[in-house]
């Protein structure tokens, strides 16, 4: 599904719940079933997703509403996407420290 939200620092529950066509109810469920969910409150309450709360509800839209996952898979398949996605940045890093140490063995 193809999100249509202008390019924003944050949303309203009104905004993020009409791109995806569903009930800010069901936003607010969803906060207290994904931790990876979890958008800014303002003092009155009011909620501000950012556009990595979005990416997020995106990726838990598809695997339940699209897919037909259960909430359970859908939290297990968060937790191997947030596991790749430090593995890749593990890599990253290590792949420039290897390129430094390259660098530095060249220089001896």
């Amino acid at each position: 599904m193809h999100v249509n939200l202008p390019e924003k620092r944050y949303y309203s529950i009104g905004e993020v719940a009409k791109a995806f066509n569903v009930k800010p109810s069901l936003l607010r469920f969803w906060e207290k079933e994904f931790k990876e969910i979890q958008p800014k409150k303002k003092q009155s309450g009011t909620r501000k997703y950012t556009p990595e709360n979005v990416l997020t509800i995106q990726f838990i839209y598809h695997l339940v509403k699209e897919k037909g996952m259960t909430l359970q898979g859908a939290k297990k398949q968060l937790l191997v996407k947030s596991t790749d996605s430090h593995k890749e940045v593990i890599l990253s890093k290590l792949e420039k420290l290897k390129a430094s140490l390259e660098q530095l063995k060249e220089k001896l």
